[in-house]
């Protein structure tokens, strides 16, 4: 007698996920040092791992080379090094990576939900993936101010899960955020942010002191608008926009599970971090009225996975005002 439909489905399910765990498991074991028998396999990851310390500890992902910056832009730059915070971001992932069953349930609910739930809603609902773009020293430098000063309102665009938002959020007396993913939207109202709606931020009736614009600007459909509104929503004289661009500036954006171009497509001129930078200040800041006040390069950091200890990207943050 031949199994029941239903029994049978389930049975395959389970040997599916049993078949999965597996795979998943063997792949890590695979990849640390005690199971590379091979003498080749075993030097390449010897490379691997002592070049993944050596970048984590030196100055690479804030190196620049000021000569290669626009005239204009040269005296703008702020030299930022590896600081206490960032490396307790970098520790604390790679803690988190080495949680094994933890990054097989990970794993195996991105596998299940990610055609039908976009990346960063994934990460909300897991409550993983959390971003480093600054150190609240790094933030303070960069905006020239002390650690007790204080401002009005904050408002942070595209918040995520409102680990940066934290660092920035002691300076003020008000703290207001955007997200589009519902989760992440969840997060930030455990903090007590006030949450605006993507066209709201813009007519609320009052202006903000600093808003923030943290990579984002790859990833909206008008991103030149964007800037423009900003802009405007800014407290006049005082007010602050902090930009952070991943570069090479790349910008798409993620529409039912698919990638595509932005209906504003920004061209940045260049090779270099040093070219982009300056092009991203020239040919598109100052176009939209606003000046480049400082600028420095730093680590997009993000949590990692059972994989790798964390994911980086290359940083171009900049802190602009309205021009008069």
């Amino acid at each position: 007698m031949s199994p029941h439909p239903q029994m049978r489905s389930t049975l395959l399910f389970c040997a599916w996920v049993v078949f999965y765990i597996s795979f998943l498991v063997a792949t890590r074991r695979m990849w640390t040092g005690k199971y590379v028998r091979n003498p080749f396999a075993r030097s390449l990851f010897a490379k691997m791992v002592s070049e993944s310390e050596y970048s984590a500890e030196n100055q690479e992902w804030y190196r620049c080379c000021p000569d290669l910056l626009g005239e204009s832009v040269r005296p703008l730059f702020v030299q930022s090094d590896l600081d206490a915070d960032t490396r307790t971001f970098l520790k604390i992932s790679e803690e988190k990576s080495g949680w094994l069953f933890t990054q097989l349930y990970h794993s195996f609910f991105s596998t299940v939900f990610s055609p039908i739930m976009s990346r960063t809603s994934i990460n909300g609902f897991l409550g993983r993936g959390s971003m480093f773009v600054f150190s609240g020293d790094q933030f303070r430098r960069l905006l020239g101010i002390r650690p007790d000063w204080k401002a009005d309102r904050l408002l942070d665009l595209g918040a995520g899960d409102g680990g940066v938002t934290d660092v920035m959020g002691s300076h003020f007396r008000e703290i207001y955020a955007t997200e589009v993913s519902i989760p992440m939207r969840w997060q930030l109202q455990k903090k007590n942010y006030k949450l605006l709606e993507i066209e709201e931020w813009q007519n609320t009736g009052f202006q903000y002191d600093v808003i923030s614009c943290l990579n984002l600007l790859d990833r909206c459909e008008q991103p030149l608008d964007l800037l423009r509104d900003m802009k405007k929503a800014l407290v006049p004289g005082s007010g602050r926009v902090i930009v952070a661009a991943v570069v090479p500036f790349q910008p798409y954006i993620e529409i039912g599970g698919r990638w595509e171009r932005p209906k504003q497509h920004l061209k940045i001129k260049g090779k270099s971090w040093e070219e982009q930078v300056t092009n991203l200040s020239i040919e598109v800041f100052s176009k939209v009225g606003l000046e480049v006040e400082a600028v420095t390069r730093l680590p997009y950091l993000c949590e990692g996975d059972m994989y790798k200890d964390y994911y980086v990207l290359d940083d171009a943050v900049f802190v602009l005002k309205a021009q008069e």
